[in-house]
């Protein structure tokens, strides 16, 4: 895959250089690049922004920095792949994006600051993503969040293609609790079905444990999740042992 980022600020990416995500570069499975639009102006004061039409507070972003290095972009990949732009009105994020974006092969970020952005900027995008009802400062965080859920999605990532299966909100419920040694740590220990040996009754204790975690702390994820018959028969006894 590779990931193209407009930022004004590359610096603020050093953490993708980090942890899964960096590992995941070093490997050459992600292909990551920062474009600073600011080196694109076309003016002698190197300005992005301006002030808004027909008045208002702040400045917004102008869209030819952004068109310019998107060209470069698309000069440099031979595309721009799928155009995203971190905007409070988009689709909120959520793991089934992930999964879907980790399909792509190309996926370029537009990170924006100040007030907002010419509203021409829009015609470029083919997805506007926004992390939930919450203002930042810039696109930047946004990306990082967007990115790091998706490339730990792709294949060899995480070194392990079955690490991310059981992971909460991929299988539409919550993750079961895990646990390590010591089976016994300050009096609390590690519930015996873990410890048996026996696999059957292992998946039905994480079953039923992921269905109560569900139940106690996300409800409404159980509203548009396709219980089966022995996952109907879970849930009865988490309800019967909660209340």
């Amino acid at each position: 895959m590779r990931i193209d980022v407009l930022s004004l600020f590359p610096n603020m990416f050093a953490p993708m250089r980090e942890s899964i995500i960096g590992k995941a570069i070093e490997r050459q499975l992600v292909d990551f690049n920062v474009v600073d639009f600011r080196n694109f102006t076309e003016n002698k004061h190197h300005n992005v922004d301006d002030v808004i039409y027909g008045g208002g507070q702040g400045m917004l972003l102008t869209p030819q920095p952004i068109y310019s290095a998107m060209d470069y972009v698309e000069q440099t990949a031979g595309n721009r792949g799928r155009v995203i732009l971190l905007d409070p009105a988009g689709r909120t994020f959520d793991q089934k994006m992930a999964e879907e974006l980790a399909q792509e092969e190309h996926l370029t970020f537009i990170a924006g600051h100040y007030e907002g952005y010419d509203e021409r900027i829009r015609d470029l995008v083919t997805d506007e993503i926004s992390l939930g009802d919450f203002v930042l400062t810039g696109g930047e965080l946004g990306s990082m969040v967007i990115i790091d859920a998706t490339v730990r999605l792709l294949d060899e990532a995480l070194g392990d293609d079955m690490s991310a299966v059981d992971d909460s909100f991929s299988t539409g419920l919550l993750e079961y609790p895990q646990y390590t040694r010591p089976a016994d740590f300050k009096g609390k220990k590690v519930p015996d079905v873990l410890m048996s040996g026996h696999h059957a009754k292992i998946a039905e204790w994480r079953k039923k444990e992921a269905l109560r975690r569900t139940y106690l702390r996300r409800p409404d994820l159980l509203a548009s999740y396709e219980l089966d018959v022995d996952e109907k028969k879970l849930l009865t006894e988490v309800k019967r042992e909660e209340n």
